[in-house]
């Protein structure tokens, strides 16, 4: 008997809360970002610019960007992908290249086959040393989870913690998209928490207890506490006092603190505004608050998003909850070898008096002057602009100026369907080819318009100058 074909799959057919999912980085800019890198490649292309400037993602090594890799971890990642180079290239590799290839060699086997569901024991007791040399607390292997970047560890926390649709997770206002993505995705709700722009977008503790108090009172459960530190795409810093506040409105509303610390050594003014972890506040305090620390192998000076690596550490969890998370972990085997890889040379770089040291010092000082110059003088340079504020951001990689686009400018995007800072980030791709973020996309105060762009991009001059004459023609064409 044939079988009659009814229909295809339909949105209809769609898990709900999927059609709720938004995630502005990789959206309507970038994908118009995409079109016109493909149309690029044509002779005779037709558009007023040579390049796109990938300026809308913390993506170091994208073409256009092209930072160059860390060479201690690249070396040691080519040995232990193929083993036979350890004896065969012994004289083109620094010694401590070779020990370190052979010393992982030794804890991994063959980079082809899954390792432990949480991570190699022996990279996450590297971690776990890392942690506490920087926080002079102690760290445990078993409380330390690999994962295939920050952002698989942020999803499954959210997952775990939402357990109905009145559960929601505090977030901070402006943030970084994945963590309204990912609560609908899950169906839990985002709390919103303004940061003060005013203050180098600092974070109110006052405020975040009293979205905390409004949420209850409107009926929602209030499950976690998302902290950025430094800031997406703030940048800003959280202050030792700041995180003891944090820490205390946690333990009082019993809360979840996520902090996500991926940006941890992207800082530009270090001697003035440190980085402090949560870790070693909630260490120091005696605090019995619940925390999830999240770090990556993405930003930094390392800069490897492509491989995947990163972890979770959490504290003042019960072994039962434990448990829950290491069962949810081996759903996907394991964490990929070479984000651990790279993550075992992220948290043991070269010492000093190793072969190796001398260039990984080199390479890791001339990225972290360069990322402190351009934003410097971008941020300088956006701050002589007619209509735009930019606070010059301490941390991360990212500025977040906030312009003041005319009426009729706002008119011309309402009758599009758009916002009108969109339309504002639309128009500088479409006649520079710089890609950035529009600040609807981020969460921003009402009647209030920012966009975010990288201070990854080589040739400032440039890059901000084709931004500049964007800007003045932009308020030239829609003058009242």
């Amino acid at each position: 008997m044939a079988v009659v074909f009814r229909r295809s799959l339909q949105i209809s057919d769609i898990n709900p809360a999927i059609l709720k999912v938004e995630y502005a980085v990789r959206g309507e800019l970038a994908i118009k970002a995409d079109g016109y890198s493909e149309q690029l490649r044509k002779p005779n292309h037709g558009l007023p610019f040579d390049k796109i400037i990938p300026a809308n993602i913390g993506n170091p090594q994208a073409k256009g960007l092209d930072q160059k890799p860390i060479t201690f971890a690249r070396q040691v990642a080519a040995l232990i992908n193929y083993p036979p180079l350890i004896e065969m290239c012994k004289d083109l590799f620094p010694a401590d290249v070779i020990a370190r290839a052979k010393e992982l060699c030794q804890e991994i086997g063959s980079v082809g086959a899954y390792s432990h569901s949480q991570g190699v024991p022996f990279i996450r007791k590297n971690v776990a040393k890392f942690i506490q040399d920087r926080d002079g607390y102690p760290s445990d292997l078993h409380n330390i989870f690999l994962t295939a970047g920050a952002s698989e560890g942020v999803s499954l926390l959210i997952n775990m913690l939402i357990t109905g649709p009145k559960d929601g997770i505090l977030i901070p206002i402006p943030q970084y998209p994945l963590y309204t993505a990912t609560l609908s995705q899950y169906s839990g709700v985002s709390i919103p928490y303004l940061l003060d722009e005013s203050s180098e977008w600092s974070t109110n503790p006052a405020a975040v207890e009293q979205a905390v108090e409004k949420a209850i009172a409107e009926g929602t459960t209030p499950k976690g506490l998302v902290v950025i530190n430094p800031g997406n795409p703030t940048g800003s810093l959280l202050t030792e006092t700041t995180i003891t506040h944090l820490i205390q409105i946690a333990e009082k509303y019993s809360l979840v603190l996520l902090a996500d610390e991926v940006y941890q050594d992207n800082l530009h003014r270090r001697t003035d505004q440190p980085f402090v972890s949560f870790k070693k506040m909630i260490s120091s305090l005696k605090s019995h608050a619940t925390l999830v620390s999240f770090h990556s192998i993405s930003k930094g000076v390392m800069g490897e998003c492509g491989l995947r690596g990163g972890y979770f550490e959490i504290t003042n969890i019960s072994p039962e909850i434990n448990a829950l998370i290491y069962k949810m972990r081996s759903i996907t085997i394991c964490p990929p070898l070479s984000g651990q890889i790279g993550l075992d040379c992220l948290v043991r770089p070269p010492k000093v008096g190793e072969p190796s040291h001398k260039l990984w010092k080199s390479e890791s000082d001339a990225i972290h002057t360069a990322l402190a110059s351009r934003t410097r003088i971008m941020a300088e340079r956006l701050n002589a602009l007619e209509g735009v504020s930019c606070v010059h951001s301490p941390g991360a990689l990212y500025l977040f100026p906030r312009i003041v686009i005319p009426p009729k400018a706002i008119e011309a995007a309402q009758k599009v369907g758009k916002e009108p800072d969109v339309l504002y980030s639309l128009e500088l791709l479409d006649q520079t080819g710089i890609c950035t973020v529009p600040g609807s996309g981020f969460g921003q105060k009402q009647g209030e318009f920012h966009f975010r762009l990288t201070c990854l991009c080589e040739g400032v001059d440039d890059y901000v100058g084709k931004l500049e004459k964007f800007h003045r023609g932009f308020l030239a064409k829609y003058a009242n």
